[in-house]
């Protein structure tokens, strides 16, 4: 089971990786998909969806766009659900606990991310280049090739990230189950009323909208009360 559905994970995350900003931009890359998406696909959806409410909610705020280059949380978000949803079925520990420590493990690890990332568009620049001197001279048959070389770079940045991710979950997880196998079964719920508030707490740091806590605050006693009347 390992190998097919790290076969199943490979292709996921180059597909996200490639979604983040190099081809379609359909936003199947944002964790809130990525993860549910690897999850059903290896059979266990319902870990995919806790993995990628809370990185979605963590991340929301740091976007690829223009020149900004974040954590890779696609990365993350599928090398995680694979990782929890593995060690859910070597050790049997409730699948609540093994995503909170599959995320604990795996989030570290995204920082990579940034590096490739900034190799892959350090590559890209040359290849722009080399297509402007290609149209200086005439040569226009190889422009396709370029683009398609650009479009690589990112596939192979984000392999490269789920590579580390996977490969330091793998290595530290079953570290962290083995010492800590009781107290996170216990301490699971609490970890994941943290990620909400933690991403709640990183969402109105970057709010520009002025008194927008107040907003906010407002928008979420205004959505217990619709829940109240319910």
């Amino acid at each position: 089971m390992f190998f097919p559905a790290l076969g199943v994970t490979v292709v996921v995350a180059i597909l996200c990786g490639l979604d983040r900003t190099a081809a379609g931009q359909f936003m199947i890359c944002r964790p809130i998909v990525a993860a549910p998406l690897t999850g059903w696909l290896l059979g266990e959806v319902a870990i995919g969806l806790q993995v990628g409410a809370m990185l979605e909610l963590l991340w929301l705020g740091r976007l690829p766009v223009g020149a900004a280059i974040p954590p890779d949380d696609s990365q993350v978000a599928v090398g995680c659900t694979f990782l929890a949803i593995m060690s859910h079925a070597q050790t049997g520990m409730p699948p609540q606990a093994v995503a909170a420590a599959s995320l604990l493990i795996s989030m570290p690890f995204g920082k990579a991310g940034q590096l490739f990332d900034r190799l892959a568009r350090l590559a890209n620049a040359r290849l722009l280049n080399k297509a402007e001197l290609a149209l200086d001279s005439g040569r226009f048959e190889g422009l396709e090739r370029f683009h398609l070389r650009g479009m690589w770079h990112f596939a192979a940045a984000s392999l490269a990230t789920l590579t580390v991710v996977v490969g330091g979950g793998l290595l530290c997880l079953p570290l962290f189950l083995k010492y800590l196998d009781g107290p996170l079964v216990a301490a699971a719920p609490w970890i994941w009323l943290l990620f909400p508030l933690a991403g709640i707490g990183s969402l109105l740091s970057g709010l520009k909208v002025p008194r927008a806590s107040l907003l906010f605050g407002g928008s979420f006693v205004l959505g217990l009360f619709i829940l109240a009347l319910r």
